[in-house]
């Protein structure tokens, strides 16, 4: 069935209000704190996803527009994310959150009346808008991880889990190739209990390489938030075992990840 747009949309804006709640009460020198995300303070973090909102609003809306930006983009030596932080460094706190809140409200209201077969350009293959805007889901959580972990803020999980494990499992083949290795032809087993203590699960059955876990764990791990060794994940298989040391849920170059130890929740 066609994915529900609206409700895309829906989980979104509530991963945004949970973020929102956290951005609100900092004071600016709060804005200044340094995140786990290497060089980068609380402000980088949101300056990254308001930024990058408003490119998602110009792939759907003027996608030639957005090629070109991105040929310009990719000539940057610093890469594109790094190139944005820079960029806004010198906005303060009372502009970034405005900025953030009108990017995210006009992307929700475009992506809500989209179909969601449209093909979207993005930093990696072109994708659907679904695709699109369950990956927009997945910034917010992950980035919000980032904030989160700043403040010493424990988080309850959102619907917006589901999302970023179905797209961390999506994404395994472009974890391959984001590091020139070869997409592995074996299939593998993700059996994740949910918040609920449900059970998601993608993949062949039969599979040998299998993971298993909480689905917070995973999460964090394919959107390199924490280090394998770090949660209560079991892997079994060769093929399951490279990928989770390397699972990056994100477009672009190949991420640093995190240190073994940095976080043990």
């Amino acid at each position: 069935m066609p994915a529900d747009m609206a409700a895309l949309c829906s989980d979104l804006d509530a991963e945004t209000a949970a973020l929102d709640a956290l951005l609100a009460p900092l004071a600016p020198d709060d804005w200044e704190q340094p995140t786990p995300a290497d060089g980068w303070a609380i402000r980088d973090q949101v300056s990254h996803l308001a930024w990058f909102d408003e490119s998602a609003v110009t792939a759907l809306t003027d996608p030639d527009r957005f090629r070109a930006e991105l040929a310009e983009a990719m000539a940057d030596p610093d890469g594109i994310t790094e190139r944005v932080a820079k960029r806004y460094r010198d906005r303060t706190a009372a502009e970034l959150l405005p900025w953030f809140r009108d990017a995210r409200a006009r992307m929700s209201a475009i992506f809500r009346v989209t179909d969601p077969s449209t093909r979207v350009p993005w930093y990696g293959p072109d994708m659907g808008a679904a695709s699109s805007l369950t990956a927009r889901i997945m910034e917010t959580w992950a980035h919000g991880q980032d904030v989160a972990d700043t403040l010493g803020v424990a988080r309850r999980p959102s619907a917006a889990l589901h999302h970023v494990a179905h797209l961390g499992v999506r994404t395994l083949p472009n974890s391959f190739r984001t590091r020139d290795l070869p997409v592995p032809e074996a299939p593998v087993r993700v059996a994740l209990v949910g918040p609920d203590g449900d059970t998601w699960t993608w993949g062949d059955e039969g599979a040998a390489d299998v993971v298993r876990g909480p689905a917070l764990d995973f999460c964090l791990v394919v959107t390199q938030r924490r280090h394998l060794a770090d949660t209560a994940l079991v892997v079994t298989g060769p093929v399951a075992t490279t990928w989770l040391s390397i699972a990056q849920a994100f477009a672009g170059p190949a991420g640093p990840g995190r240190k073994p130890g940095q976080f043990r929740d």
